[in-house]
């Protein structure tokens, strides 16, 4: 009886699992609202440095003036990035040793630009770069936390997949997780690229896109 029960709740529990072409549709729409999101906070920031009182943070007296920290995590992020996308190919291979190390690699190169990206902030911070200062590091801060609070969002998703795997889950329904998981990855990655131009771009770069969109 109890081996019946237990048959009964594993497929009950399988049914309810969504199926990979379920799962990839909702993450293209979790996508689509996300590119909205950051779009219009794009947008705002656009807007806000035609104000007087805006300080460009590319300014030569500004800490962002040489953003090597700032290229550092980017070089993290990208490597996160290629590791998942290197998972994603060893699991259509059906390699699971070659897709569980590259998903080991994407955690702690993630983890890697956390912190980095928090060092970066308390470095600001220690300057007296705060909000109040310039309304360029309130966006800064919004948009680099933005990103980066997504990014803790993957990391549940990682770790969840992460755990099938030890757990022994069947290799077909941790494949789907791992096409997820980098999707979700190269996306977050586009994201940081036009953020990361954005913010160190030169004042002339703003203008010129203000006046494209007619906020000037």
């Amino acid at each position: 009886m109890t081996g019946k029960t237990d048959m009964a709740d594993n497929i009950w529990e399988y049914s309810m699992q969504p199926t990979a072409a379920q799962a990839k549709t909702g993450l293209r729409v979790l996508l689509l609202a996300l590119s909205s999101l950051f779009f219009l906070f794009i947008v705002a920031f656009m807007g806000r440095s035609q104000f007087p009182d805006y300080e460009s943070l590319t300014a030569a007296w500004q800490p962002l003036a040489k953003p090597w920290a700032l290229w550092v995590n980017t070089g993290l992020l990208a490597f996160a990035s290629a590791s998942l996308q290197w998972a994603r190919m060893a699991s259509r291979k059906n390699q699971r040793e070659q897709s569980t190390e590259g998903l080991i690699l994407a955690g702690i190169f993630t983890l890697a630009f956390l912190v980095g990206q928090v060092f970066i902030w308390l470095q600001l911070i220690s300057t007296g770069n705060l909000v109040s200062g310039n309304p360029a590091y309130g966006f800064f801060y919004l948009l680099t936390g933005l990103h980066g609070l997504h990014l803790v969002f993957g990391l549940v998703g990682w770790a969840i997949t992460s755990l099938g795997i030890w757990r022994g889950l069947s290799f077909e329904r941790t494949s789907v997780r791992i096409e997820l998981c980098a999707t979700y990855w190269h996306f977050l990655l586009a994201v940081w690229l036009i953020l990361f131009a954005l913010l160190t771009s030169p004042p002339e770069t703003f203008e010129a896109f203000a006046a494209l969109c007619g906020l000037r």
